[in-house]
């Protein structure tokens, strides 16, 4: 039998072994809580920086192109200039640019100080429309998004084509002021491909700085 003693002894006994796993198991559950807790703020921290990621990459995005596309939508004070209006300004700009081409291509092989660049009449409505066909083609190739290689290699096939129609057309009044035929590669002395390079850093100019700082100007009342 057991006395009295013994059984107080074995009934102390269990309650330390109880008291011993509940604070075992209160540990556990507190540690458990430790981890997991970190975790889970590592998990906000990592969702919050992704997101800071996304909209600093959308801030980013909306430069560069997108700024030239937004130019002619500016809210600035003022009224653009009008198709009339710009047409002129493209009309001076490209006879300006041919009259200084001529004159620094004839200083090459004449030696002349004079510099005595020249042009025609006929060039002011060939440069004008020309240069307002770009502005559009240039509006519709921004907003497709195409690289500056592939624009200018649309703006020089245009302008190729621009000058063979306007040559074949004042050819046969008698009044196309210029002739290609000394150039090896030309096409009825009205086109040659020796001017792909001039033709397209002249597209390159006025993309990037004639129709852009054009479409820029606003008149004030």
């Amino acid at each position: 039998m057991f006395s009295p003693r013994s059984t107080h002894t074995h009934t102390h006994t269990h309650t330390h072994t109880h008291t011993h796993t509940h604070t075992q198991t209160h540990r556990e559950a507190e540690g458990l809580q430790k981890v997991q807790r970190p975790i889970c703020c590592s998990g906000m921290e990592a969702r919050k920086l992704h997101a800071r990621r996304i909209q600093g990459s959308n801030d980013q995005g909306t430069g560069g192109e997108d700024e030239a596309l937004a130019e002619p939508h500016e809210s600035v004070s003022g009224r653009p200039l009008s198709a009339a209006a710009r047409l002129c300004v493209y009309a001076l700009h490209g006879c300006l640019c041919e009259v200084a081409f001529t004159a620094v291509c004839d200083w090459c092989s004449t030696q002349d100080r004079r510099l005595p660049g020249h042009s025609s009449l006929w060039a002011l409505p060939m440069y004008a429309t020309a240069i307002y066909l770009i502005e559009s083609l240039r509006a519709r190739l921004l907003a497709q998004r195409r690289p500056l290689p592939l624009r200018l290699m649309a703006y020089t096939m245009f302008i190729y084509l621009w000058e063979f129609s306007w040559g074949t057309g004042l050819r046969l009044l008698g009044a196309c002021p210029w002739d290609y035929s000394g150039y090896r590669y030309n096409l009825g002395g009205l086109v040659t491909l020796e001017y792909a390079l001039p033709w397209t850093v002249a597209a390159f100019i006025a993309e990037q700085h004639v129709i852009r700082n054009t479409l820029r100007i606003r008149l004030h009342n």
